[in-house]
């Protein structure tokens, strides 16, 4: 294959020509030396070494500012979650404080409440025993109507009968009265000015009391002087089989008329009077609605029983069972039952396990106060409970006297013996254990306090307790046992209330209380530990057992 370059072939004169032109174009560089060549390169080579220069620093200074802007993000948004951190605490603390406002204006509320309704209930018990008094009165009259029309109906010789009859029991009820106003003015001089001063909290409910014991007595009286025939049952009697079913061998209606053998101070038997009076109420009503007939009265006894067994010294638990208390008496269709039935089983399961564990009585003392302060009812059944087995709670001692007691034995009944299964009395020790027992419940009753709940028989009951104690109750064995479990319990919180005027009660205890007792009786172990107890100055120490624990031990052991 043969190419032709016809249209690209140049002569040699055209393409001399071009070279000519090249050569007019070109500006060839001069010579120079060796020195500025290497001059130049050198300034060159600077040249190149400062521009990276330049570059590196700008590239270094771009990231600085990027890890700067880095950093300030960052932080920024840490300060940002610190603000919502703080403003979410401070919303929180907030709402904390506003809560605590409302509980505590709540319970301050509920607080008036359970006043307003235990005054309500004191109100309503006055009017109803005046009612009762009202409506013996016209059966009274009624009755002696009755009688005077069938007197004069009937033969001559019949009429005489019956007046010599009410009059025989018109003057035994004249000659009850007038022993009992010289019991209570006897026990009035015998109270110290003390006593009066530590009572006079108590003098507006003494009053009504004394009111209320003195109704009932006329009541008695009305009731007694309409007896006749065997159709019509009266008052007196109905009260004398109350009484008499509380297991005392000798009625107790008996010596409260009579008062010859009892000790104590007025007042305290005025409240005790009022509390039995309101127990044996209950009693009555309670036995109209068919207590202990109906299954779902024993299903209920039997709930309250399994809650009441469970209380143990644990925090956690004491208030669950409290809950569960209170639920099984609001939700009951017949409170009353339930509240005698509550008062009759805490204490019958407290007995059998005081003497098992220091705790014992605190915790249950916890329970009754925060039950009773929401059922402020239930204190009173409790505190008439108390004084039934156990009368030094009232404080109140019964002294032999043969007038009063057929024998040695119905003696020890009437202050709280019990009769054992072979028909025996039980022995001192035995019964000086179970006083023992029920001091220390009614100390811890006393010396319970829980923020936001209002105890209704707190320290101030108990230092009156105190007070009539030593100034109205003779010191024997009894009532040194009685007082010995009491301080055990309850003296380290009244000395922190009453401090000095409590140490000069404790100096009359050890000094004029105790100094009548018979030389036997000052080394018996009950009196060494009580003058122990002063002399060591125990109540300055916690008692053991008295802050309930909020776990088990066992939970916490290493093993």
């Amino acid at each position: 294959m043969q190419i032709t370059c016809d249209d690209l072939y140049a002569s040699d004169g055209q393409i001399s020509e071009d070279e000519a032109s090249f050569d007019v174009d070109q500006h060839p560089m001069e010579k120079v030396g060796w020195v500025e060549g290497a001059l130049s390169e050198l300034t060159y080579e600077h040249r190149l070494n400062v521009m990276e220069n330049v570059r590196n620093k700008i590239s270094a200074f771009e990231t600085a500012l990027l890890d700067e802007h880095h950093i300030f993000s960052s932080k920024l948004q840490f300060v940002a979650k610190d603000y919502e951190a703080l403003s979410e605490m401070d919303r929180r603390l907030d709402m904390q404080y506003q809560r605590k406002i409302a509980e505590a204006l709540d319970d301050h509320l509920i607080s008036i409440r359970r006043d307003h309704e235990h005054r309500s209930q004191i109100e309503e018990r006055r009017i109803r025993c005046d009612a009762a008094l009202e409506l013996a009165e016209r059966t009274e009259r009624a009755f002696l109507e009755e009688i005077c029309l069938e007197t004069n109906r009937t033969e001559p010789e019949v009429h005489p009968k019956v007046i010599e009859d009410v009059g025989k029991k018109k003057e035994k009820t004249a000659e009850l009265e007038a022993q009992r106003k010289d019991v209570e003015e006897a026990a009035e001089e015998n109270t110290s000015e003390n006593v009066k001063n530590i009572a006079t909290g108590h003098q507006k409910v003494s009053g009504q009391t004394a009111e209320f014991g003195q109704d009932v007595h006329n009541s008695s009286q009305s009731a007694g002087s309409t007896h006749f025939g065997s159709a019509e049952i009266t008052n007196q009697e109905v009260r004398k089989s109350q009484l008499e079913s509380m297991g005392k061998g000798i009625s107790l209606f008996q010596l409260l008329v009579s008062g010859r053998s009892i000790k104590a101070a007025k007042n305290a038997l005025d409240i005790e009077k009022e509390r039995s009076m309101l127990y044996m109420e209950l009693a009555v009503k309670n036995e109209a609605l068919g207590l202990g007939t109906k299954t779902e009265y024993k299903r209920l006894e039997i709930e309250i029983y399994r809650t009441i067994m469970t209380i143990s010294g644990l925090e956690k638990n004491v208030r669950a069972k409290v809950d569960n208390l209170i639920k099984l008496i609001d939700n009951s269709p017949y409170p009353t039952i339930s509240i005698a039935i509550f008062a009759k089983e805490i204490i019958n399961r407290y007995v059998v396990l005081a003497h098992k564990k220091s705790s014992i009585p605190y915790s249950y003392g916890r329970v009754i106060v925060l039950v009773t302060s929401q059922v402020p009812l239930a204190m009173d059944i409790i505190l008439a409970e108390l004084n039934k087995n156990c009368i030094y709670t009232v404080p109140k001692h019964l002294a032999y006297s043969q007038s009063d007691f057929l024998n040695k034995s119905a003696y020890c009944t009437a202050i709280g013996y019990q009769v054992e299964e072979d028909g025996k009395i039980e022995t001192d020790s035995s019964y000086l254990n179970r006083l023992c027992a029920y001091m220390k419940l009614y100390g811890a009753i006393v010396q319970t306090e829980v923020e936001g709940f209002q105890n209704m028989h707190g320290h101030r009951e108990g230092w009156a307790w105190l007070a009539r104690l030593l100034n109205a109750v003779p010191a024997n064995l009894y009532t040194a046992a009685a007082l010995n479990a009491f301080l055990e319990v309850a003296g380290f919180v009244l000395h922190r209330r009453y401090k000095h005027h409590f140490e000069k009660l404790l100096n009359i205890l050890t000094g004029d209380f105790l100094k009548p007792l018979d030389e036997g009786l000052q080394s018996h172990i009950v009196v060494t530990q009580l003058c122990s107890y002063v002399k060591s100055k125990s109540y300055l120490s916690e008692p053991e057992g008295r802050h309930l624990a909020d776990h088990l031990r066992s939970n916490t052991a290493v093993i």
